[in-house]
């Protein structure tokens, strides 16, 4: 029976410390939930600045709820593009300084469309290494010539590039890696861009919101312009709501309307939700003191846990990753500090490379210092 195959596949998934489970979630989303029946002190949403129960987007949902009701009921192409999807692309391409943009129902939707849309047969994109899994499938889906480079490693994209002939040429990249927290050296890689006449498509899901003036994102916090720069931002992490965004040169934006299967065949996403992340750009705008708290929080877990023998990868933006090493450890770290009441998620191979098993230690601008004086506390606790 095929189900023999698949029952000894997950066995030795499991043998390995590598059996993902879920856990069911009681209340909304916050720094302190119930899961499974149970409290905790959680460290491992990716609600940045705690706008997930945002008083003003929950506001914003129930209007947008009684003018447009719940459902889209159609692709954007067909007859699900209302008014409230219309502004919002507006906004979010005014607010990362693009000419144009074009929503998506989720991010991974978002990569891969625009991937796919820009690049195929004849082609080539350079994808570092440690780039998320939903850019490894888009250029896998494109059929363009892959060409990977290790991470950040701009000596090694050069050569790639240079030996690249013909047909079009895009980088994609992380602009926060996700696992790591460090940044992308975007300014590194724009100048290749230019000097090589290649796009850049950058996939700022964890820098939107939280990096650069009013959380405008990581082409801000580099100063970064050019017609060469393919925008991807999600909108269900630090903007609190869900889906995501595509920003770049018009011409760009209507070749992903043509010819992105991810937006074409996809119902469109509420517009009740549109309405929400409206005013969700608002709150970005106005309310700075949540970056400052974020970078608050930053510093203090970071000097908190400096003595301890696992190690914080270096970054400055809020995921902390405390790398352990092995997979059995990092989940009997992470299990200690729940039975202490206290939610950290285990990450390990192939999310991240063998032996680099980690602690994905998320901050939010919804935490406190006692909050994070206990989470120091505690894993100081199970290191003795």
């Amino acid at each position: 029976m095929p189900f023999t195959e698949l029952q000894n596949e997950l066995n030795e998934r499991a043998a390995q410390g590598l059996l993902r489970r879920r856990h069911v979630l009681e209340t909304p989303q916050g720094v302190r939930i119930t899961v499974d029946g149970s409290p905790y002190l959680s460290f491992c949403s990716n609600d940045y600045l705690g706008l997930a129960n945002h008083p003003q987007l929950m506001a914003a949902l129930q209007a947008g709820a009684r003018r447009y009701g719940v459902g889209a009921g159609a692709s954007h192409l067909v007859s699900g593009h209302f008014a409230a999807h219309h502004q919002l692309e507006s906004e979010l391409a005014a607010f990362v300084n693009k000419p144009a943009a074009l929503l998506f129902s989720a991010g991974y939707l978002a990569n891969l469309g625009a991937v796919q849309a820009l690049a195929g047969r004849g082609d080539a994109v350079f994808a570092d290494r440690f780039n998320h899994a939903s850019l490894n499938d888009a250029m896998l889906l494109s059929r363009a010539e892959i060409k990977r480079y290790r991470h950040n490693d701009m000596a090694q994209l050069a050569q790639l590039l240079e030996q690249t002939k013909s047909g079009r040429k895009l980088i994609i990249t992380d602009a926060v890696f996700s696992m790591d927290g460090d940044l992308a050296l975007l300014p590194e890689l724009l100048a290749l861009c230019e000097k090589y006449n290649a796009w850049l498509l950058v996939d700022d899901a964890h820098g939107f919101g939280v990096l650069g003036a009013e959380g405008r994102g990581s082409l801000a916090h580099f100063g970064l312009d050019s017609p060469r720069l393919i925008y991807m931002a999600t909108l269900g992490k630090a903007a609190g709501v869900s889906g995501a965004f595509v920003a770049a040169e018009k011409i760009a934006i209507e070749t992903l309307l043509q010819h992105a299967r991810s937006y074409i065949y996809t119902t469109a996403s509420p517009p009740a939700l549109a309405g929400t992340l409206l005013a969700s750009l608002n709150v970005l705008r106005e309310e700075e003191w949540r970056r400052g708290q974020l970078r608050k929080l930053i510093a203090q877990l970071r000097a908190g846990l400096a003595a301890l023998p696992w190690q914080l990868m270096p970054s400055q933006t809020p995921i902390q990753p405390l790398l352990v090493g092995g997979n059995e450890q990092a989940v009997a770290l992470s299990e200690g500090l729940r039975a202490r009441g206290i939610w950290v998620p285990a990450i390990r191979p192939p999310t991240v490379p063998q032996g680099t098993a980690r602690l994905r230690i998320s901050l939010s601008a919804a935490h406190s210092e006692q909050d994070v004086a206990q989470l120091i506390g505690a894993l100081h606790e199970l290191a003795r």
